[in-house]
């Protein structure tokens, strides 16, 4: 929007304002799952920062299906009979992440998959819909043919396992979200810069590596944005992991999830 400018990001979790203090199961998983957590970003597009930045923007994407008022009400402030205000999430939350973020990989998709790729999961669509009775199965698009670090929202161990199910990606692909959701909780919009955080200090980003980050919210909304590191990044740099990092990745296969606390939508 303007040239030869910076602009400061910032992207923040407070859980301070939204504690809930009833006793609605529905309402608690708030108070169990979110955490406090705080990103600064200095954004720029001048010429001369170009040989200090580390990563430069290439695409963003943003979907939202609040038209539909299972997306719209899977997250929703409220209060409850006594009074109280809070977030209930009820067990719609998966169906209408999935349905957003399938829309926003959609988009994201012909953004930066190679041409080969898009091919066969255009020629799997066609044989599947006209070959009468065709067993193909659907095609995952191998998205690691053209990104190399993934970084899904950590909103919460259910999500995550849907996500790794669903979209394919891989156990090394899901850790950093894993190890951020384990170390940190779910601090929302915050939570990817965590995982980046994550990759750095594990000295896994080079110079050309792609970044792919999505992030979701209630709405139910998706965002995509693509990043291309312009260096390879020094582990050793001030990183939120940097005493720890070398503790990690842990085995989080055991520990179980809060689902029992979603309740049936209305």
């Amino acid at each position: 929007v303007h040239d030869n400018s910076y602009a400061l990001l910032v992207t923040t979790e407070s859980t301070t304002d939204n504690v809930y203090k009833g006793n609605d199961r529905s309402k608690l998983l708030s108070n169990c799952v979110f955490r406090v957590g705080a990103v600064a970003l200095l954004l720029s597009n001048k010429p001369s920062d170009q040989n200090t930045c580390k990563y430069e923007l290439v695409h963003t994407v943003r979907s939202q299906t609040a038209n539909t008022d299972r997306s719209y009400n899977c997250i929703f402030m409220e209060e409850d009979e006594q009074g109280h205000r809070g977030i209930s999430i009820n067990k719609d939350l998966l169906y209408a992440a999935m349905k957003t973020i399938r829309s926003n990989i959609s988009t994201v998709a012909p953004l930066v998959l190679p041409l080969s790729e898009q091919f066969r999961y255009l020629m799997n669509i066609i044989v599947r819909r006209f070959r009468t009775g065709s067993k193909m199965e659907p095609y995952n698009l191998e998205f690691s043919r053209a990104i190399d670090h993934f970084f899904p929202h950590v909103g919460g161990k259910p999500v995550l396992d849907d996500l790794q199910k669903k979209l394919g990606f891989s156990d090394e692909q899901m850790e950093a979200s894993r190890m951020t959701l384990y170390r940190f909780g779910n601090t929302s919009n915050s939570s990817i810069w965590y995982e980046v955080a994550y990759v750095e200090a594990k000295g896994r980003v080079k110079k050309g590596d792609t970044l792919w980050q999505i992030a979701f919210g209630s709405g139910f909304k998706c965002s995509s944005v693509i990043w291309r590191a312009t260096r390879s990044i020094d582990r050793d740099e001030m990183n939120p992991w940097r005493d720890e990092i070398d503790e990690f990745p842990v085995d989080v296969s055991k520990i179980g999830a809060l689902s029992d606390l979603f309740v049936a939508s209305k």
